[in-house]
């Protein structure tokens, strides 16, 4: 036993023995619960299995989020926890000196971003990356990080420029609603499902006041919205939200004016008595006013839309004769669909029923009645262009109101929702889309952590034990690879000028690309397909009607027609071009190449991960704790899934075994330099004691420079404080060379 005096040891030596017994006793004999371990990093050993431990220990406990080492994991709790987010907490996060010593949350990534972009450390511009499959809650961390960035993103100096940032900040909030009411809709998976992909860019300013960023505006960019959700839906899944909540939250005299009656059924309305908490007409209404849209254009989008519901419950009989057009089977349908879209009747009727032909070298017309089946992809051709044009309407419209003057901010926040990977019974080319949008993203991650931390330790001779780390680079290459892939493939398909073979396709691909160790096979299938293993498990993909969504032909007649309505806004979207030729009217010789979904798409990735790569990235991974959506519940196998597929183990491992603290030399010397005044060189006087020796006052001014920097760069590791000496002896050096 120590000898106490007054209570206390005698000496700082045995105080110092006596704390770290303590730790020892604690570290030997006692551990810590597994649902307070706010790090995976600290889980020993780290494995699939102890992680998992983990994180259902914790979301036992309430307990939603956990660090993994340059990660966030964000399991998705099923149930509303409000003062998880609420205004008060976020303020909490903002103000704290450490952030990253409060429990982990989406609001300490948050923190991170905005005092990084403060730091003006190189990369300056942020992005935040949230992945995970569909229904892992996605959607709502971005939509809780752009409230959190409109509350503490608020500092201005005047009442002029208050209102003006309130303003702004509310109408990025009332982009959401918006956003979600047309783009997402309930899936197997998901009841709040995103359609289609996002890039919000969060404009800072810190041009009032210096070190001092307040948020000026917002930019939204889209990917692949899936328009053709609006005319097939599968028969337990739902349109998008907005014709549900026009069905539901339409007045008396709405319903009317939309011919919308209490009860009506809608072929594209499937599962309309199911209510769900996006259903929320008013909430829609609203946020749509703020943005911009005043009350009479909102009634013409909701009067288009009630006319593409009736649109499709056009149904055509089989006239049984090739030369004579198929009749409608419902009169009614066509007039009201007519009516609401305001688009002359018999010519709606003609276009939906007659194919126009150009031939020869006179450009002759010839018109050919089209069957039943060619009548069905008419109309819903039809509905899917109003509808996709409506969508890019909405998005130019909330940016023109978001959006602020280049000149007037300096850097921008970047959220990353893009839909999750997904596999259904039936996947064609949207998943196909959705997925490869996902093997990108998890390659970006690769590359930019697993992959490039490692080299980093290399190329400076430092001590490193490579940690292993499945790379997806492989399966890129099947689908996006050159000279020959999936992608090529259906591509080449669309140029070639035969009739596309759902079998045939399928023979290519297997032939083409058979070396693939990414590329599957299931003979046993009874429909052409193939099978791609992905980093988040296999897919099979059905080729029957590949091709032609590939090609998504806009026949011209359609494009004609919808110039013809008398809607104010159709006007807007189908202005009259009289130069303007469609890519299924080429003219001559000069027929240009078809520009496909997946070559749009391709480009547009490709442009998303050059404003990615020009960032600093983090990471928040979303799990999704089972498929029923039901809370305290955590399916083992379906956990243990995405956390091998997204190479969380080795995640932690290289963050365990990582330097906390990297910067590079010459941002730190520009950094502390001013450091060097505090302790002017001066001849060595052998009385006087060494640099490491003591604390004197400019020393007590470097260890706090030493915290500052922590508060910077931790949250690359948190919890480690490894690597704080050599930063001491770093800035010492530095202030006397």
């Amino acid at each position: 036993m120590l000898q106490q005096v007054n209570g206390h040891s005698s000496g700082s030596d045995a105080q110092g023995r006596e704390s770290l017994r303590e730790d020892l006793q604690e570290f030997l004999g006692g551990e810590v619960p597994l649902h307070q371990l706010d790090d995976l990093t600290k889980v020993n050993p780290v494995t699939l299995e102890t992680v998992l431990r983990c994180l259902q220990a914790r979301y036992t406990a309430d307990t939603f989020y956990t660090n993994a080492g340059c990660t966030l994991v964000a399991l998705n709790p099923f149930k509303p926890v409000p003062q998880l987010y609420s205004p008060e907490l976020m303020r909490e996060y903002h103000a704290a000196p450490q952030p990253q010593k409060l429990k982990p949350h989406i609001f300490t990534v948050g923190e991170q971003t905005y005092r990084n972009v403060r730091s003006l450390i190189e990369p300056v511009n942020q992005s935040i990356v949230v992945s995970g499959e569909s229904g892992a809650g996605k959607t709502w961390t971005s939509r809780c990080l752009m409230k959190f960035y409109a509350v503490v993103a608020a500092s201005p100096t005047s009442w002029e420029s208050h209102k003006i940032a309130e303003r702004i900040e509310q109408r990025i909030l009332n982009s959401n609603p918006v956003m979600e009411a047309f783009g997402n809709a309930c899936t197997l998976r998901n009841n709040n499902s995103s359609r289609f992909g996002k890039f919000i860019q969060l404009q800072l300013n810190s041009l009032l006041v210096p070190r001092d960023h307040q948020m000026t505006g917002a930019a939204i960019q889209t990917y692949l919205l899936e328009k053709t959700r609006v005319a097939c839906q599968d028969s337990t899944e739902r349109n998008f939200h907005i014709f549900y909540q026009i069905c539901k939250g339409a007045s008396a005299d709405e319903r009317l004016q939309w011919h919308l009656p209490e009860g009506a059924a809608f072929s594209w309305l499937p599962n309309p008595e199911r209510t769900l908490e996006e259903d929320c007409f008013e909430v829609t209404r609203e946020a749509m006013l703020h943005l911009g849209i005043d009350a009479p254009t909102q009634n013409n989008i909701f009067q288009a839309l009630a006319g593409l519901l009736h649109l499709g419950n056009i149904r055509f009989a089989d006239s049984g004769d090739e030369a004579q057009p198929c009749r409608p089977m419902d009169d009614g349908a066509v007039r009201t669909s007519a009516l609401l879209l305001r688009l002359p009747e018999d010519p709606l009727l003609e276009t939906l029923r007659i194919r126009t032909i150009r031939a020869g070298r006179q450009q002759q017309v010839f018109r050919k009645p089209c069957s039943q089946a060619e009548c069905d992809t008419r109309r819903d051709c039809l509905a899917k262009l109003v509808y996709a044009r409506l969508f890019d309407w909405l998005v130019s419209v909330i940016n023109s109101s978001v959006c602020a003057d280049p000149a007037s901010w300096t850097t921008f926040i970047g959220l990353l929702d893009v839909y999750g990977f997904e596999s259904f019974p039936h996947n064609s080319l949207e998943q196909l889309c959705i997925n490869y949008a996902n093997e990108k993203l998890q390659q970006h991650f690769v590359a930019h952590y697993l992959r490039a931390q490692q080299e980093e330790y290399a190329v400076e001779g430092l001590e490193w034990s490579f940690v292993n780390y499945q790379d997806n680079q492989t399966c890129l290459d099947l689908i996006e690879g050159s000279p020959i892939s999936i992608c090529s493939l259906i591509n080449e398909e669309c140029r070639l000028n035969r009739p596309s073979s759902a079998a045939q396709l399928q023979t290519r691909i297997e032939s083409a690309l058979a070396g693939s160790p990414c590329l599957g096979h299931n003979k046993l299938s009874p429909e052409p397909s193939f099978v791609v293993l992905h980093y988040a498990g296999s897919v099979r993909y059905h080729t029957v009607g590949l091709v032609e969504k590939n090609k998504d032909p806009i026949p011209p007649e359609l494009t004609r027609l919808l110039q013809q309505s008398q809607d104010t806004l159709l006007k807007v979207l189908f202005p009259a071009d009289p130069e303007e030729k469609s890519q299924e009217e080429p003219s001559g010789q000069s027929r240009a190449p078809v520009l496909t979904v997946v070559s749009k798409f391709k480009a547009s990735l490709e442009q998303l991960l050059q404003v990615l790569q020009a960032t600093t990235p983090h990471y928040i991974r979303c799990i999704k704790p089972n498929s029923q959506g039901r809370a305290q519940a955590l399916h083992r196998e379906e956990v243990l899934n995405q956390l091998e597929a997204c190479g969380l183990v080795e995640t932690i491992h290289i963050s365990a075994a990582g330097f906390p603290i990297r910067v590079s030399h010459r941002t730190f010397v520009e950094r502390y330099a001013s450091l060097r005044r505090l302790h002017p060189r001066a001849p060595p006087d052998p009385h006087s004691p060494s640099p490491d020796e003591g604390h004197s006052a400019p020393w007590a001014l470097v260890d706090f420079a030493v915290s500052r920097l922590r508060i910077s760069f931790g949250s690359l590791c948190p919890q480690r404080g490894t690597g704080q000496l050599e930063v001491v002896r770093a800035l010492r050096r530095v202030s006397t060379c």
